[in-house]
Formats: C-alpha cells, sequence, structure tokens
C-alpha cells in the first residue's frame, strides 16, 4: 500500500518505517526542514532501539521518504495517519490544533477517496472534528478512522511489529477492510484486531495508560506503608504478582512515572471526566501521588545529611523517565536535580543517551560527565533516578575509591539491601529497610 504519516516524531518515524518494512511504501511529512533534510540523508532523529536498523534498509529500499509537503506527500497514499503531537494546556485537555490544522489543509487538497487515521492520543470525540474540518472544504468521500498506538519507549520497534492488539475504531465497512488488509501482516500469530467505533477506540487508549498509571502508583503507595510497617515491598510484589488477575508488570514501586504518555493521558482523562460533570476521584489521587512520589527520595536525604545540604555534592545516574530512551519528558531525575539545587547542593549527572536533551534544557546549571564513575568523584551521595541496565551490576570497589562517602539513594532499587550492606554502603531505596553497614564505615 502506498501510505503517509503526518509527522515524524515519535510515534510518527516508529509508525512509518514499521509499515515500510512489510513492503509498504511510506511517505513521512513534516513541517520542519532541518529535520527532514536529516532524515532524507539518513540520520534518525530519536533513540530507539532496532529502529534505525529498519530506518537505513527502507531509505535505501526507497521504501520511506521524507517530505515538508502535505500535498506531494498524500497525493498518492491510500492511507493517511496523523501522528501529530497534542500537548497538554494548562487545564489538562490536550491541544488538537496541530490534528485540525492539518485536517483543514486536508480539506483543501483532497481529489479522492482516502482513509485518515488519527494515530495521536485524542480525547473522545477528536474523530468527528477531524470529519468535520476536512468536510469544510471537501465533499468527496472519505473515512476518518482512529487507531490508537500502544507504543512502549525502548521496546517501541518489537511493539509495533508483534502488538498484543491492534484497536481500531470505524464505522466504516471500507475502512474496516482497508485497516484489516494493512495490520494482517502484523497479526499473524493470532493476536486480534479489535475493531470497535471511534469513540470507544479514543477511550481505549486513555483508559489504558491511566490504569497502568493507576497500577504503578499503588504500588507507590504500598511502598510507603512498607517503610512505615517494617515490611518489604519487594516481597510484597513477588506475593501479589503472582496472582494472575493482578499479573508482574508495572509494580515495581519507584520514583514515580514520567514520560510523555501517562502524565498527558492521565490529566487529559481527567478533563474530559470532568467536561461531562464526572469527578475520576481515582485518578486525581494518582496524579496527586505521583506528584510528591518524585520527590520521595528527598526528605530521606534532608534527614541523612541534618537538613543541610548547602555544598553538597551529589551524582545522579539517570536522567530519562525510563531506561532505553532519551525522552526526558516529566523525568523524576528533573524534579530531583531542581530540589538540590534549591538547597544550595551541586550536581554531577550521567546518562547513556539523555545528556544532550538535559544539558539543552538545564545549560551549566550542572556537570555532565562522560561516565557513570566520574559522576561520583567526590560525591558526598550517589542518586539512582533511572534504572539503566549498566547501573545494576556497577564495578562497586571502583566507585568507592572515587566517591567520598559509600552512601546511595536508590529510587527504582537495582540492588539488593543485603549484598549492598556487605560492601559495606549505606543504602536507602524505596519500600525496603535502610541498609546500614555494622562496621560504620560508610563515611572516609
Amino acid at each position: 500500500m502506498k501510505i503517509a504519516v503526518v509527522g515524524t516524531g515519535y510515534v510518527g518515524l516508529v509508525t512509518g518505517t514499521c509499515f515500510a518494512e512489510t513492503g509498504n511504501d511510506v511517505t513521512c511529512i513534516d513541517i520542519d526542514k532541518v529535520k527532514v533534510d536529516k532524515l532524507t540523508n539518513g540520520q534518525i532523529t530519536i533513540y530507539e532501539p532496532g529502529l534505525e536498523k529498519l530506518f537505513l534498509r527502507n531509505l535505501k529500499e526507497e521504501r520511506l521518504r521524507f517530505t515538508t509537503s502535505l500535498e506531494d506527500g498524500i497525493k498518492d497514499a491510500a492511507i493517511i495517519f496523523l501522528a501529530l503531537p497534542t500537548p497538554p494546556g494548562e487545564d489538562g485537555s490536550a491541544d488538537l490544533k496541530y490534528i485540525l490544522g492539518v485536517s483543514d489543509h486536508l480539506g483543501k487538497i483532497l481529489t479522492e477517496y482516502k482513509v485518515i487515521i488519527d494515530k495521536s492520543t485524542v480525547p473522545v470525540g477528536t474523530a468527528e472534528k477531524v470529519h468535520a474540518a476536512i468536510s469544510k472544504n471537501y465533499k468527496g468521500e472519505f473515512d476518518v478512522v482512529s487507531n490508537p498506538e500502544f507504543l512502549r519507549e525502548g521496546v517501541a520497534v518489537e511493539d509495533f511489529m508483534k502488538p498484543d492488539r491492534v484497536v481500531i475504531g470505524t464505522s466504516s465497512e471500507r475502512a474496516r477492510k482497508i485497516m484489516g488488509d494493512l495490520y494482517n501482516p502484523f497479526v499473524r500469530q493470532g493476536n486480534p484486531i479489535i475493531f470497535m467505533d471511534e469513540r470507544s477506540a479514543e477511550l481505549t487508549k486513555y483508559a489504558a495508560n491511566s490504569f497502568l498509571a493507576a497500577k504503578i502508583t499503588f504500588m507507590n503507595e504500598v511502598a510507603q506503608l512498607c517503610e512505615r510497617l517494617g515490611a518489604d515491598v519487594d516481597m510484597v510484589r513477588r506475593g501479589i504478582g503472582s496472582d494472575e488477575r493482578i499479573g508482574k508488570r508495572f509494580l515495581f514501586p519507584g520514583i514515580g512515572y514520567g514520560g510523555s504518555c501517562f502524565p498527558k493521558d492521565v490529566q487529559a482523562l481527567v478533563k474530559s471526566s470532568n467536561d461531562v460533570n464526572y469527578e475520576f476521584k481515582i485518578l486525581n489521587a494518582v496524579m496527586d501521588v505521583n506528584e510528591r512520589q518524585k520527590l520521595h527520595l528527598m526528605p530521606k536525604i534532608r534527614k541523612y545529611f541534618k537538613g543541610d545540604l548547602k555544598g553538597k555534592k551529589f551524582a545522579l545516574w539517570g536522567l530519562a523517565f525510563k531506561p532505553n530512551t532519551d525522552d526526558i519528558r516529566e523525568a523524576p531525575a528533573l524534579y530531583m536535580i531542581d530540589a538540590l539545587l534549591k538547597e544550595g547542593a551541586s550536581i554531577s549527572v550521567f546518562d547513556p543517551e539523555a545528556t544532550n536533551n538535559v544539558r539543552g534544557l538545564l545549560g551549566d546549571t550542572i556537570h555532565y560527565a562522560e561516565n557513570q564513575y566520574e559522576c561520583l568523584q567526590d560525591a558526598d551521595a550517589l542518586i539512582i533516578a533511572t534504572e539503566w541496565n549498566e547501573f545494576r551490576t556497577p564495578n562497586f570497589l571502583k566507585m568507592v575509591t572515587v566517591l567520598k562517602n559509600k552512601v546511595i539513594f536508590d529510587g527504582r532499587n537495582l540492588f539488593d539491601t543485603g549484598a549492598i550492606k556487605e560492601l559495606g554502603f549505606y543504602y536507602e531505596s524505596i519500600g525496603r529497610a535502610v541498609a546500614i553497614p555494622t562496621n560504620g564505615n560508610y563515611q572516609k
């Protein structure tokens, strides 16, 4: 098939590349000429494991191309994906100006039947608004379909190529047939294509992300109880995760969720609920708890340093909101950095992929280390904010030689408390007992 993808951000680039990988001819469209030129010349603009290999292969095979012209990009396409940003407004609502702006333009240049697909995460009723925007200037036949993405950053290529399910919202049999043919190569192992109406499909995305955010937040609340009751959150997690009704995933406590999806989608669903005079009490609580959880380590740090962080140096491992991405949107690390700087501390940071994004945001207010051990040089304590694999089994002997004190505050529970205690570290984590070496030599 010939496919157009409007928007070359995270969703758009993954979508376009993966459709090209199954033999489709894909044109990706973006108004940013600098980005389009980079992509055309083989320079990928996002970090996502496994994506660059597919991107370069399909660019070479000429199944993937890029343009700044909407008219040129959609000319031969039977299917047009809208993969445009829907940033949250001050009230939490999703801003549809980009999607509706492109829809209005499409109405002026369409000349034949096409399927227009909302791939972005959008509020209930957006398909109708897109249809109305196109219809203002185009009176021919077309269909608007809701096809929400369920991509996890860090494993997005695998999620797209082997989806758990594909959700398609359409009331058109013609569009249903086209969408079924498009996605059949991705569900050959039997995972379902679930057809439903457009409004249900739009709500499905928000409901899924909000439920996962609530599951994470529930475990963070359990971790708070564990710290107060002397229980171990890891034991509790294993105990409840073995129940197949609950499942093992999204039960890891930490310093809150971030990224581009969960915060925005929870806010948007709450706003949609408020718009129809329904108070979504659970999600209001989720947002409140998550905001507090991002700074959960700060009282522990203040207590250890007797309330005075001025002049103290902290090493921070991890800047991205999760591993295997360079995305720093709503990353807990940024909240930690802001709080520490306000209390007069200095900070050295290291992240395998997200450093440049933070440098662009914070400039020279913090130090950017070349590796995880340089980051530790003369630090009074280490803070762990992202669970990158290389942080899980570090060289502890090397750490001891560069840290001023053998003190770790771990927001992702990377280490076994017993083992880290034996190594002589003072170690505080989330929902578990503080590990204090018996010899008391954690301060040099």
